[in-house]
């Protein structure tokens, strides 16, 4: 099955073309230690969800591109044409002469239903390009206003003309230390927005990435293209093709919905995160060797603690004894900063993957009470290496993660909505206090669901 990906704003578009890039450098890559027929069948499986081809040019990525202005699309385009590897399809792509300037309402409320015709014909041509739709995988920041305003309206009209396919929203988390003034509003609306019509949202941290990129890969003056590749490789080693299966014969056909029947089973509970280890500068990966266990112990240790990268994990942080009482939030049993599951993936990629025990990510007690850890944990696998890394395990979580972040964006917007700053900014584009409240609410509860797990 297919993905359509839609890149949305600059910050989209920037992420896309990565994610392109890295998907088809790991496919070009050399690969001895796999059979012919190995890297066949994976080179054809990667193709059929991100590629179209046309007989004798090169793979075409199956990508609609929407900005309302027009400078980072057409940097987009050539930049992949001249790659040689890949390049996107010279209509499938939208922009306009004016910005949404930061502002959610005027890209939700003014450039979507403006444009709303326009947008949804290439992204159903490119949909009708797939012999099998498997759904939608959209990119998108939250602090800005076309991204952030266009995209929720995108995702919405995505829901309402597709409403069997799989829509996974990519979001990027804003720094802390404020990019926009206004960045809190945006997220909120955004996220509640997105809360209604996704399946799920999976989401990276910019403040995290950045982090990654100063500590593990040792980048000096760190950019946002250093930025884009650590989240592009990242999620490159999630959708690139796995066995879903023990002893799978055949990749997954279905990689979104594999993805949303393994980590959401309930509608509440949407928030995706990912951590991938290992993680370095690619001249010290000839200098390095890993171990399974060794990657397994981190990736349970990140988890737990909810650390981000494999560099100062809390190893104190321990789940709680099961049987001392049902853990929760309000529970004086469980450890403090323990981070509760939901669902967990664990993907592993190279050598020896099929001796690897992942029975410590079985542990009922890293769980909620309501799943069984059999319906929680799941694995795939593959013996081919990702991207120059010979062993490499990555982690999609389903956990309270987000809830430390989410609480305080939530909290700094409702400090500014109570003094009724910049609201005017807002209103003007039809967007009304009601409209506030009712995103307020909706992150209340999810704040709140994910609390007491």
């Amino acid at each position: 099955m297919s993905i359509v990906t839609v890149q949305l704003g600059q910050c989209g578009n920037q992420i896309g073309h990565e994610v392109f890039n890295a998907i088809c450098s790991d496919v070009h890559g050399t690969h001895g230690l796999c059979s012919k027929k190995e890297n066949e069948s994976y080179h054809d499986a990667c193709k059929e969800r991100f590629f179209s081809e046309k007989e004798s040019e090169v793979p075409v990525a199956r990508a609609v591109l929407v900005d309302m202005e027009p400078k980072v699309i057409s940097q987009t385009l050539s930049i992949a044409a001249r790659s040689g590897y890949w390049k996107y399809d010279d209509r499938s792509h939208f922009c306009q002469k004016q910005g949404s300037g930061n502002n959610w309402a005027n890209g939700y409320s003014v450039h979507g239903p403006r444009h709303k015709e326009v947008i949804m014909n290439l992204v159903q041509q490119e949909a009708e390009k797939c012999d099998r739709l498997g759904g939608f995988f959209t990119i998108m920041s939250m602090a800005g206003g076309t991204g952030s305003g266009l995209g929720a309206f995108v995702t919405q009209c995505l829901r309402d003309a597709f409403p069997t396919s799989f829509i996974l929203n990519h979001v990027i988390w804003p720094y802390g230390t404020g990019e926009v003034i206004v960045q809190n509003y945006n997220s909120v609306l955004t996220l509640s927005h997105l809360y209604q019509s996704s399946d799920a949202l999976l989401v990276h941290e910019n403040d995290v990435i950045h982090k990654i990129c100063a500590q593990l890969m040792n980048i000096k003056q760190i950019s946002f293209r250093d930025v884009n590749q650590v989240i592009a490789h990242q999620l490159g080693s999630v959708f690139q093709p796995a066995y879903t299966a023990e002893g799978g014969l055949h990749y997954s056909r279905n990689p979104l919905g594999d993805l949303m029947e393994t980590l959401v089973p309930h509608p509440e509970f949407k928030m995706l995160g990912l951590r991938n280890i290992p993680q370095m500068p690619e001249n010290s990966l000839a200098y390095s060797t890993f171990s399974w266990p060794g990657l397994i112990k981190h990736l349970r240790q990140m988890l737990i603690a909810n650390a981000k990268m494999e560099e100062g994990i809390d190893w104190q942080v321990q789940p709680p004894r099961l049987g001392s009482s049902i853990p929760s939030s309000h529970s004086t049993n469980k450890p403090l900063h323990f981070n509760t599951s939901i669902a967990n993936l664990v993907i592993l990629r190279g050598k020896d993957m099929q001796s690897v025990d992942l029975g410590s990510f079985q542990d009922p007690s890293l769980y909620t009470s309501w799943l069984s850890p059999q319906d929680a944990f799941n694995a795939w696998k593959t013996p081919r290496a990702f991207n120059k890394y010979e062993k490499s395990a990555s982690l999609v979580s389903n956990s309270q993660f987000l809830l430390k972040p989410l609480d305080n964006v939530v909290g700094k917007a409702w400090n500014m909505f109570a003094s009724k700053a910049y609201i005017h900014q807002y209103t003007k584009f039809g967007i009304e206090e009601e409209d506030f409240l009712d995103s307020f609410t909706a992150l209340e509860q999810v704040i709140s669901s994910y609390t007491v797990l």
